[in-house]
């Protein structure tokens, strides 16, 4: 099969705009896109009926295989801290240290804590009701508040796993979750930073105070007692630390060491994530077996329309790597120069185009993963980096294609003007610091 490059190039182009168009146009589910997509270039490329199969089982076997369980377990975490007012007492702690008068401060540091288990649409709707309350307490600009809010959860959700496209991103391309998680949160600290300034700046041109609804989720009922600050804020840091303390211990060091065993498979990501949803339920007073069904139902579900998504880009994958397109780009383009901003330019477009950060980051990783040999990333470090380079790239720009966009919107009370000019464009800058923090640090690790 000796088919030209441009030929190649325009059905991956009709791959991906048929993705573009029926999540973004057509509100189709990004799964069924993503399978559709599969055989449009698979096809189109002269690959036979079977061999599309074969590569859509493997990939969509192999993407399950190594973030099933992490995937699930992780959103269960979420949904968990959301009902038991983990996230409400966080968020308290938080502006009790930072101090009414730097409400906005105290949103942004709480989104970026909340953000780390939590999705970040999920994140702003149990928050939303105390984010408002303040806005009013203070006379501090809704604009202000709401962006301060949605840039911290932001900031974390595109960088760091288990949030779907960043643990996808690292299971297409072989990253060490651990590491990611690090590195990443220390990459998303300067974008929250950026996103906080940007909204603190033009979110003062707007109303102090607008009408904005009231969180549907908002728990009210006096009688769920909520946890302590260490109950809340536990199950979020002692899984971090253990995936963290995992993936800084070589198999050399583990000899005949019980503890370093122990360490190894405690700090497993998945094991890890189970060791922080007890310590959430542990914080649940009082535990009802109806409740406690009711939540992990939730997680699993929730969970579910997330594993087919990347299931899906897992397959999209598979079948760009049966195509070979990456010796079809590395052997007629120069990207090779383009190094880490080409993940980002790629994934930058996809987000900006269809909306979804998810969606842009998988779709990515599966296009960009032949390629790194070519771009200078086939290494440990370099695939760490890739993934930090796309999920950059997976901030910008959030506008109206985007459901997060509409979820601040609703849940704020601002217009489109206002959401335009301080949110989208606060997510801009965030993915260019983004940018710039992934390349200082690969002048480190490269």
């Amino acid at each position: 099969m000796n088919l030209h490059f441009l030929y190649v190039l325009s059905c991956l182009l009709i791959g991906i705009a048929v993705i573009v168009i029926l999540t973004a146009k057509f509100r189709i589910h990004a799964f069924f896109a993503l399978l559709i997509a599969c055989f449009i270039v698979g096809l189109s490329v002269q690959l036979s009926f079977e061999e599309v199969m074969t590569a859509i089982k493997e990939g969509f076997g192999h993407i399950m295989k190594s973030l099933g369980l992490i995937i699930v377990l992780g959103t269960t975490l979420g949904v968990i801290l959301e009902h038991t007012g983990g996230t409400r007492v966080m968020a308290a702690y938080i502006l009790r240290k930072v101090g009414e008068k730097k409400a906005a401060l105290s949103m942004s540091i709480t989104g970026f804590v909340v953000g780390m288990p939590i999705f970040c649409d999920s994140g702003y709707i149990v928050l939303s009701g105390l984010n408002n309350s303040l806005a009013k307490r203070t006379g501090i600009s809704m604009a202000v508040m709401a962006v301060s809010l949605a840039t911290g959860l932001y900031s974390v959700h595109c960088l760091i796993p288990p949030h779907p496209g960043a643990a996808s991103a690292a299971g297409i391309i072989g990253v060490d979750f651990g590491k990611l998680i690090l590195w990443g949160i220390l990459i998303a600290i300067p974008s929250a930073i950026i996103g906080y300034i940007w909204a603190a700046y033009a979110g003062k041109k707007f109303p102090a105070s607008v009408d904005a609804r009231e969180p549907e989720t908002a728990e009210k009922d006096e009688n769920n007692r909520l946890p302590s600050v260490a109950s809340a804020f536990l199950p979020v840091l002692i899984p971090i630390l253990l995936i963290a303390i995992k993936s800084f211990i070589t198999v050399e060091h583990l000899d005949d060491s019980l503890w370093l065993k122990i360490i190894m498979a405690v700090g497993d990501p998945s094991i890890a994530l189970a060791i922080g949803i007890a310590l959430a339920l542990n914080s649940m007073r009082p535990m009802k077996k109806s409740s406690l069904g009711a939540l992990l139902q939730e997680g699993a579900e929730k969970a579910g329309g997330i594993l087919v998504i990347i299931g899906a880009g897992g397959a999209f994958g598979a079948v760009l790597a049966a195509v070979k397109i990456g010796e079809h780009f590395s052997d007629a383009l120069p990207i090779a120069a383009m190094g880490l901003f080409f993940p980002f330019l790629l994934t930058f477009v996809l987000k900006t185009a269809q909306g979804s950060s998810t969606v842009a980051i998988i779709t990515a990783a599966s296009i960009i993963f032949p390629l790194l040999p070519t771009l200078g990333l086939d290494n440990e470090n370099g695939r760490m980096l890739c993934v930090l380079a796309m999920g950059a790239g997976s901030m910008m720009i959030s506008h109206a294609n985007d459901a997060y966009f509409w979820v601040i919107a609703k849940f704020s009370g601002l217009d489109m003007k206002a959401m335009l000019k301080t949110y989208s464009v606060a997510t801009l800058l965030m993915g260019l610091t983004a940018l710039a923090s992934t390349y200082i640090l690969s002048l480190i690790l490269l």
